[in-house]
């Protein structure tokens, strides 16, 4: 098993809930929720049961239809899969618990019983025929799991030292040295072509070939569009997700629906856009009208982004209708030949960063009057009652005309203000210019 953060918060959950709550893991398919919660409950408890519901048997199944003697419930759970539980000291895992939404109802009861922990693990566990009818339990904990981010990647391959020494020098505000920077960003391009679903990270260490990675990613990018042909069997979700990559590539300040689905437009294709986001499978950034602290209160539902939460599966989605032997994105990216126009790929895996540590996605375009001109900023951020606005650059060139226009327009509401681009540390001026492995720590 790979070394996850999430780890840490599960530890925290059983030490400060202590089992007045369940705890419920959601996150896409094959992202290693259900290898981390076996080894949770392996190491923390004196013993535990995994009720895998897509393909346990029926006899567990048809214990949740009657709760109401839950002494035979347990004595009969515990007969059907040969484990002893201790009082208090064992937890039962439902594993890809949106299978069978009548165990996610029965949570209520168990967690008021309080004799055990309970952990769900689950995918889609929005989607509506996934709670229709039952009540959900307001005894749930949500956590949310990504794919490995860069350092969890960097421990993968026996690298602890790196981002700790990055850190510093972000606090520092000094430059990274030329010969660490060319070897941390050959590391993230890295990253950036194996991705972070545990998968395809020991593919890569086992194999160290390309070809098996990206022939995993593709398995896992079919498995998404099965799960999206059973929500919609019209297939207007895959074509939703295929086109990702095509739409950042136009370059236009949003996802256009109906030049991927002309009969739809976004205000009748909002709830697909929404099954996309429950499948975890997304992240989206939304258009906000006003810069400001309160930037939730100003987003635009019908005008937004979408990016992959996996840069690897993008990187694979991008070529999905090519051979790998056509691929050349591989040999390009990790000898640092990437073209200027595939620049959107960077700017997936900023999304990316920015995400998995806890930031909601906002963008923002305006006009300047005196100019004419349309700028964006790529992302913006909160800090207290400051914006952070920040630009991705993928090229050596490092002109940044909408930050600059952005500052002139809104410089009361600016924190501090952010180029990152695969260039190394330096300040030019108020303007810190960040090599892109930097974004985590912003």
């Amino acid at each position: 098993m790979f070394r996850r953060k999430i780890y840490r918060q599960l530890q925290q959950w059983k030490d400060t809930r202590a089992g007045k709550t369940a705890l419920l893991l959601e996150g896409q398919r094959r992202v290693g929720k259900s290898t981390v919660v076996e080894e949770f409950a392996r190491n923390s408890y004196k013993s535990y049961i995994i009720i895998d519901f897509s393909t346990c048997s029926g006899e567990i199944c048809n214990l949740f239809n009657d709760l109401s003697d839950l002494d035979y419930f347990f004595l009969q759970l515990q007969l059907l899969t040969n484990v002893h539980l201790e009082k208090r000291n064992s937890v039962i895992i439902f594993d890809e618990v949106q299978l069978f939404p009548l165990a996610r109802q029965a949570i209520k009861s168990l967690v008021r019983d309080h004799r055990y922990d309970y952990i769900e693990t689950g995918s889609l566990i929005s989607i509506k025929k996934n709670v229709k009818d039952i009540l959900i339990p307001s005894e749930e904990q949500r956590l949310y799991m990504y794919p490995m981010d860069f350092e969890e990647f960097l421990w993968a391959i026996g690298d602890t030292m790196t981002v700790p020494m990055l850190e510093l020098l972000f606090n520092k505000q000094k430059p990274t040295g030329d010969g660490a920077h060319r070897q941390i960003m050959r590391k993230l391009r890295l990253y950036m072509l194996i991705g972070g679903m545990p998968q395809a990270v020991a593919t890569y260490l086992q194999e160290n070939n390309f070809e098996d990675v990206d022939r995993v990613k593709r398995d896992i990018l079919q498995l998404y569009e099965d799960d999206f042909y059973k929500i919609d069997p019209a297939g207007r979700l895959s074509q939703l997700f295929d086109a990702i990559p095509a739409q950042l590539n136009r370059n236009t300040a949003r996802y256009t629906v109906s030049s991927v689905i002309p009969t739809m437009r976004p205000s009748n294709s909002l709830h697909l856009i929404t099954q996309l986001l429950d499948s975890r499978t997304v992240l989206t950034a939304y258009h906000i009208s006003q810069p400001s602290a309160e930037m939730a209160s100003y987003k635009d539902l019908n005008r937004f982004k979408l990016f992959l939460s996996d840069t690897g599966l993008f990187t694979t989605l991008m070529f999905k209708n090519k051979s790998f032997t056509d691929n050349d994105i591989y040999r390009k990216l990790l000898s640092d030949k990437l073209s200027a126009n595939l620049g959107y790929l960077f700017e997936n895996l900023v999304a990316q960063m920015l995400c998995t540590n806890g930031y909601e996605l906002y963008y923002h375009t305006f006009t300047s009057k005196e100019k004419s001109s349309a700028y964006e900023i790529d992302f913006l951020l909160t800090h207290g009652n400051k914006v952070t606005p920040i630009e991705v650059k993928s090229s050596n060139y490092l002109r940044h005309s909408s930050l600059d226009a952005f500052a002139e327009k809104y410089s009361a509401q600016i924190d501090n203000k952010y180029v990152l681009s695969t260039k190394d540390f330096r300040q030019e001026k108020d303007i810190h210019l960040l090599p892109i492995y930097m974004t985590p720590f912003i």
